[in-house]
């Protein structure tokens, strides 16, 4: 006998409502030390989101005591990822996941898509870099122009020279930029392609310049969620890569790095941090998210181990020569939080305890009771490493009534030391700077 659609949607609510919940806090798998229970798995993942819902006319996030926060663009169209130019112009990439016909399959695939569109994560792509521009420095972006369009779910952007790099979820590809241009009409040429496909499942791709400009990383994160369609789909993948800016060629710089998004240099240090998105459905203690220094040959254990030698029971064949060599993430960022955002605090001009650091943008959870992440946080440095506990920036993205204002992505340092924040539930920039 078939089941109709809606006796279909309340089997399923039944059995999610039914799931576990987490019995420990955010900051107990948080840090440098966080705690890792036993797994826990049900027929089903664990499913809870904040529904979206936007910013009504006059509200906004919470910034912390010190801080003011300030719309400084609305209306955009699922802003993800923002870069600031040399001349203080700010680009945001307008953009989502492609058309990926492999993705979603059977009915956890079905039930997933239900739960990303309550998310906001559903919207078709604009495809575009838009650039935005505060003329009389009040804060607030009064122009804006298309500056590059036609994409390709573009994410990642970066300049080097008179070169304007961006990565598509296929490909980098690059265009001639000059100073104060508000356009390019230059059709992008390609540098190096990138893993993608019909699945795609992690289809973001970012983008960081060395400190010298010859190289190019790019962050990929893995087609699955823990190598459930085997591990030829992962060829590429679960990795930074390194490219040659002049050439094209690249190398497997860093690896078994599930979804590493955000890339930042360590302040003051040729060193590369990166925040990672961990495997889901092993309870809601489990996995925490990361940031981490990575170096050339570095291996995280995806998808055979978590933290270290935590082996990952659901994948097969194991790996012990690889569990065995995995190394231990330098700090947990809680359990969930979807942690995607990264910039170092160099140059801001926020109170004295920002200085030195790094903001962590966290897009909020969907697998865990109850919600993690949905903030903005500042993970404090000293000697280049983190130190102390992490603290929040900007909160009050989800509603009293449990949906989402709003979703922070991507966190970029603007032209005058404040910080900008993509918020793509909410269709804005938020800017904070020091509150005097």
């Amino acid at each position: 006998m078939k089941l109709s659609t809606l006796s279909l949607c309340g089997t399923l609510t039944l059995l999610l409502g039914c799931s576990e919940q987490a019995s420990l806090t955010v900051d107990e798998g948080t840090g440098p030390q966080p705690a890792l229970p036993e797994p826990e798995q049900g027929l089903w993942p664990t499913v809870k989101v904040a529904p979206a819902k936007g910013w009504a006319q006059g509200e906004a996030p919470i910034a912390a005591e010190g801080l003011h926060v300030q719309r400084f663009a609305a209306g955009l169209d699922h802003p993800r990822w923002l870069y600031v130019l040399p001349n203080g112009d700010v680009l945001v990439a307008e953009t989502n996941a492609p058309a990926r016909p492999q993705e979603g399959k059977g009915i956890k695939g079905w039930v997933m898509k239900l739960t990303m569109k309550r998310a906001g994560a559903a919207t078709p792509s604009a495809n575009r870099i838009t650039l935005l521009r505060d003329t009389d420095g009040d804060g607030v972006a009064d122009l804006r122009s298309a500056f590059v369009t036609g994409l390709n779910s573009p994410f990642g952007m970066a300049l080097v020279g008179d070169t304007f790099y961006v990565a598509n979820t296929d490909a980098i590809v690059h265009m001639p930029y000059e100073t104060g241009q508000t356009q390019i009409v230059y059709r992008p040429v390609p540098l190096t392609e990138l893993p993608a496909g019909p699945r795609n499942h992690h289809w973001t791709k970012n983008l960081i310049a060395s400190r010298d400009g010859t190289r190019l990383y790019v962050s990929i994160g893995s087609n699955s969620n823990a190598a459930e369609n085997g591990m030829a789909e992962e060829t590429g993948r679960a990795a930074i890569w390194e490219v040659e800016r002049a050439s094209g060629r690249k190398r497997m710089f860093a690896s078994g790095l599930r979804n590493p998004v955000g890339m930042a240099w360590a302040p003051g240090r040729d060193v590369l941090w990166t925040v990672v998105n961990e495997r889901d459905e092993l309870g809601s203690d489990l996995v925490p998210d990361y940031l981490t220094a990575v170096r050339a040959g570095d291996f995280y254990g995806w998808p055979y181990s978590y933290y270290g030698q935590h082996v990952d029971k659901r994948v097969e064949p194991p790996r012990p020569d690889l569990v065995a060599r995995a190394r231990v993430p330098d700090y947990a960022l809680g359990p969930h939080t979807a942690s995607l955002g990264l910039v170092a605090g160099d140059g801001n001009q926020l109170p004295a305890e920002y200085r030195e650091g790094m903001f962590v943008g966290q897009h909020g959870s969907w697998n865990r009771k109850p919600l993690s992440g949905y903030r903005v946080i500042f993970v404090p440095f000293r000697d280049g490493r983190p130190a102390g506990q992490p603290r929040d920036v900007l909160t009050g993205f989800v509603a009293a009534d449990g949906g989402a204002h709003g979703r922070p992505v991507g966190v970029a340092i603007d032209g005058r030391g404040a910080l900008l924040v993509a918020d793509d539930v909410g269709n804005a920039i938020w800017r904070v700077s020091a509150a005097q």
